[in-house]
């Protein structure tokens, strides 16, 4: 029944029920995701109380002794604390920065390519790399910066660098690290775009030609305003993951001479965590690391509600 157009709080069960009963094939097709968001992404959280504990394998989560915030102590009076946060935060930015537009561009080129075999060759060669996998990416940049017959060092030294050494040199490592990875995944993140850029009406181009708009003022006024919900929306999300960087690539791209801008956090948990056995203090520095995601998430969410009026939630 309702009363003054609300439904009453007894009728609130039937009218759920009944919703979900003439429903029930989208609630089955929503019940795997569910279950799988519940144990491999909610169940494991369990686990977050091994960062205020001394744990131990063989007396469990529940039978390990509390020590409160020693772990994070511990991490924040490390002396390479700074450096570790440092070195996570310049390679995210630099990728963030740099990453984020590059797709964006590529599809709006790809859109106004007027010869399609020439757009389908581009779109393959640019999706290409997005199947590499880390380690083979990685054997390639081996290969390819060898100090000894490497092609990307013989170029180096014909434009007067004496001598070399980009996989050991501190500073090349956010560089190779950063550009890379734009060459894998360019091609792939720019599917999102072209996809959005294909929903624009025709009309609107057609009227924006009459009118005498060149393409740089169509990119400008039509494109660019049907990306920006989805651009925002992306941005977002990686601003959320700016201090997740992939610990794969890192860990392979690591040598003695370059740790002191390629040990990031991902690196340090996994030395300290699982070949260190510390898995207390591991889990700190994790729950730690997701605490300052999830802030810059809610923030950036937040900026970009007001400004944009796009946002997650």
């Amino acid at each position: 029944m309702k009363r003054d157009g609300k439904i009453l709080p007894g009728n609130r069960k039937k009218e759920l029920w009944k919703g979900i009963r003439r429903n029930y094939c989208l609630y089955l097709f929503l019940l795997p995701a569910v279950v799988f968001i519940g144990v491999f992404c909610y169940a494991p959280m369990y686990g977050v109380l091994m960062a205020f504990q001394d744990y131990s394998p063989g007396k469990g989560i529940l039978g390990s002794p509390w020590v409160g915030l020693k772990w994070f102590r511990t991490f924040f009076e490390l002396p390479r604390f700074w450096q570790i946060v440092k070195n996570t935060l310049v390679i995210s930015l630099y990728q963030l920065v740099f990453s984020f537009p590059i797709p964006i561009i590529l599809a709006l080129i790809l859109n106004y390519t007027p010869n399609q075999k020439l757009k389908k060759i581009t779109q393959t060669a640019t999706y290409a790399p997005h199947f590499i996998s880390t380690v083979v990416l990685v054997g390639m940049m081996f290969v390819f910066f060898d100090p000894a017959a490497g092609i990307g060092t013989t170029i180096l030294k014909g434009f007067g660098m004496n001598n070399p050494q980009v996989l050991t040199d501190p500073a090349s490592f956010p560089h190779l690290y950063v550009w890379s990875a734009i060459w894998q995944t360019t091609g792939w993140s720019s599917i999102i775009y072209i996809a959005a850029l294909s929903g624009v009406s025709p009309e609107l181009h057609e009227a924006a030609i009459a009118d005498g708009a060149s393409k740089l003022q169509r990119i400008i006024y039509i494109d660019i305003p049907m990306l920006i919900p989805t651009a925002v929306i992306l941005l977002i999300l990686n601003c959320g993951n700016i201090m997740n960087l992939g610990f794969e690539k890192v860990y392979l791209m690591q040598t003695a001479p370059n740790l002191s801008t390629s040990e990031v956090i991902s690196t340090y948990v996994y030395k300290i965590g699982l070949q260190g056995q510390q898995y207390s203090y591991a889990s700190a520095i994790g729950l730690f690391n997701n605490i300052i995601n999830f802030t810059i998430l809610i923030l950036v969410n937040q900026i970009a509600g007001k400004t944009t009026e796009n946002s997650l939630w």
